[in-house]
């Protein structure tokens, strides 16, 4: 496991009880409307968003990937297809994040791209097909924010309308 895996960096604040809280990124084009950090004492609360269910799932990994390091410093050199299968949606969305965390505890790998290709509906429950994005941890060159230790149901949510679909998730950290 990277060593940096449970640090805070100055992205973090005290909150009025003394708990560190993860702020918002700084307003920029390539994260407006796809993710945002809700208020919560001690995890990472995050709302994903996307037209499609498939843009929703990625945006999370974005967003998560968001916690941990400038998702802008990582260059998309290195590419991997992603399939995840689960018995619902929830359990969809939790084995997907779980899986590129584990890349990156495993791998040392950071991921800024995710294309989530299809999410469909089986006799066994539900598979996702992507491919990802990203390159190696490097500390001279990804600027090192909160650890994520795991993803959680708490608070899960899926809200679904015809015009979008917002994901709201849980990051233990």
């Amino acid at each position: 496991m990277l060593s940096w895996l449970r640090c805070r960096s100055k992205r973090s604040r005290t909150d009025s009880e003394g708990e560190q809280a993860l702020e918002n990124p700084e307003k920029s084009e390539k994260f407006e409307g796809k993710f945002e950090f809700l208020e919560h004492t001690a995890d990472v609360y995050i709302s994903a968003h996307g037209a499609t269910m498939e843009e929703a799932f990625g945006n999370a990994g974005l967003a998560m990937f968001e916690v941990m390091t400038d998702t802008q410093k990582i260059t998309p050199r290195h590419r991997e297809a992603v399939e995840v299968e689960a018995e619902d949606e929830y359990a969809l969305l939790y084995s997907w994040l779980e899986s590129l965390l584990v890349k990156f505890e495993v791998n040392g790998m950071l991921f800024s791209q995710f294309d989530v290709h299809s999410i469909k509906e089986t006799t066994q429950g539900y598979k996702l097909k992507a491919t990802i994005h990203g390159e190696k941890f490097d500390p001279q060159k990804h600027s090192q924010k909160v650890g994520v230790k795991a993803v959680t149901y708490h608070q899960m949510e899926f809200i679904k309308t015809p015009q979008n679909v917002t994901l709201m998730l849980l990051l233990d950290i």
